[in-house]
């Protein structure tokens, strides 16, 4: 029998549409969902993250079957789609909403602060 085994990760690359854009085509993501993580305060929405100083970055919640897909993998594309040495840039994309992040769970771990786009 081989049943599925989900995991998430959270990742922050820049503009969460192109992130979303780029996983939804790959072989054993289940779902990609935009969303905000790593800040403070209230739940965030798209016009405060651009205006406020509370610490949330746009970011996907990638969730992905471990059969089809390794951890590893999901890594290897997230560096290819963009550059983690640019400090709160991505491209065009200029703000520390942008800035690189990572933030993975499983069985034993726990994604904290994260919260889809509405």
């Amino acid at each position: 029998m081989n049943l599925a085994r989900n995991e998430q990760v959270v990742l922050g690359g820049g503009c969460f549409w192109c992130l979303e854009a780029s996983f939804q085509i790959i072989l054993g993501v289940e779902e990609v969902i935009p969303g905000y993580a790593g800040g403070t305060g209230s739940v965030p929405s798209y016009a405060t993250i651009h205006s406020d100083d509370n610490g949330w970055a746009e970011t996907v919640r990638v969730t992905f079957d471990t059969k089809n897909i390794k951890f590893s993998d999901i890594l290897d594309i997230f560096w290819s789609i963009h550059d983690p040495t640019t400090l709160n840039r991505q491209g065009h994309d200029v703000g520390p909403e942008y800035r690189s992040l990572i933030l993975y769970q499983n069985e034993e771990l726990t994604i904290l602060k994260y919260t889809k786009v509405t």
